[in-house]
Formats: C-alpha cells, structure tokens, sequence
C-alpha cells in the first residue's frame, strides 16, 4: 500500500501574507527626503517644474484654421503626396524655372506640333503603303516614283497634324488661363475655335461645320481621357 505524501504550507503562506499585511517601518532617509520635497521653495528662487500649458480659444481657432487649409489644399491637390518619413525641400529657382516652362502655353504647342507632325508624318507613310498610286499617273510606277510619293505624303500630312496639334494646344491653354478652371468645356471652346478658323478658308458655312465638328470631337477626346 501506497501513501501519498502532502506536506503542510500552512505556516509558510501564513508568514508570507503577514508581510504583505503588516507595513514596513519607513526608512528615516526617505522620511527626510519627502519633508525636503514638502518644504516650500525659498522666496526668488526658480523651479525646476514643468507647468501645464492651457490653450486659449484663440490659440484653438489658429489651430482648427491651419488644419482645415492643409485640408482644403490636400482636396485640391495643391500637396504633392510625398511618403511618410522622407524630408521636403523647397524647390530651387531652376526646379521653378523649368516647371513654369514646361507648364507654359509655347511648350505646350511646340510640343504638340512635333508630335502631331510625326504623328502625321506615320499616318501619310501608311496610307501611301495602301494606296501608292493615289496622286500618280497612269505610268508604270517604279521604285523611284513610288518613294517620292510615299515622303510628299508624309511630308503633306505630318504639316496638317502639327499645324491642328499646336493650334488646339496654344487655344486650349489660353482658355485654361483666361477662365482659371481645367474641366471639360475647354477642350470644347478650344476645339470649335480651332475647327472654325480651319473651315474659314472654305467658306462661312465650311467654317460654322468645322468649328461644331471639331468641338464635338474634341469633346468626345477629353471626355474619353478624363474617365
């Protein structure tokens, strides 16, 4: 027969709870470092404390205005979103200097005019691959004649696209400038000034078509690229 041994720590949790009950007497050093502490400081004398700031209602206002603006500014994209962590600089007069180039109506409409003139210039040199024969006689068309057909082609239509392209841009920019707004009725205004000063060479009513014609295409266009 087994016994099974459970010894009696009756006494040792007894003597453990009377020390967490019973108080230590305090420590005389302690006792004379809390009087020091209670003791009120002599008179001129400066403390080392930190005193609560309290905000005044104006201070709150100030505050509330400059997080409503970062806000506002943020809504409007006036912020670039730059990640948390990394520092920002101001930018230097040449940042500023190319960024009001590139943002300037002439860069605009020369950079248009060059890619609408290679623009162009591909769509001749296409449709001359198609349809060599188009503005050539009824002679027997060699290798010669056909090249020199396919680059007056690319030549006549990379003129037209660069001449629509730094029109459209230049107007465009201007109305953006003058009305202070980019939204979708300038692409319309600045295609039927366009398409109308481009139908006015044939005619007033060659005009009154061009200008509804291009602005509704041109319409079409920005809607198409803004959604």
């Amino acid at each position: 027969m087994f016994y099974l041994y459970c010894p009696d720590f009756t006494p040792f949790f007894s003597k453990t709870m009377a020390s967490f009950s019973t108080p230590s007497p305090p420590d005389p050093q302690s006792l004379t470092q809390l009087k020091q502490q209670q003791q009120p400081p002599p008179q001129g004398a400066v403390q080392n404390q930190l005193i609560p700031a309290v905000a005044s209602p104006s201070d709150m206002h100030s505050f509330q205005n400059i997080i409503l603006e970062v806000l506002r500014r943020r809504e409007n994209k006036e912020i670039p979103f730059v990640p948390i962590g990394l520092p920002q600089f101001a930018p230097t007069k040449e940042e500023l200097m190319i960024k009001r180039m590139f943002e300037s109506c002439a860069f605009k409409s020369g950079m248009s005019c060059v890619l609408g003139f290679a623009l162009g210039g591909a769509f001749g040199l296409f449709t001359a691959g198609i349809d060599p024969m188009s503005t050539m006689t009824t002679e027997t068309p060699t290798t010669k004649m056909v090249l020199k057909e396919m680059k007056a082609r690319t030549i006549s239509y990379g003129k037209n696209f660069a001449l629509v392209g730094a029109m459209f841009a230049g107007t465009e920019c201007t109305v953006e400038s003058i009305r202070g707004k980019s939204e979708l009725l300038n692409g319309t205004l600045s295609g039927a000034i366009v398409g109308g000063v481009l139908g006015l060479r044939a005619g007033l009513q060659a005009g009154v078509l061009g200008a509804v014609g291009f602005a509704l295409f041109s319409t079409a266009i920005d809607y198409y690229l803004r959604h």
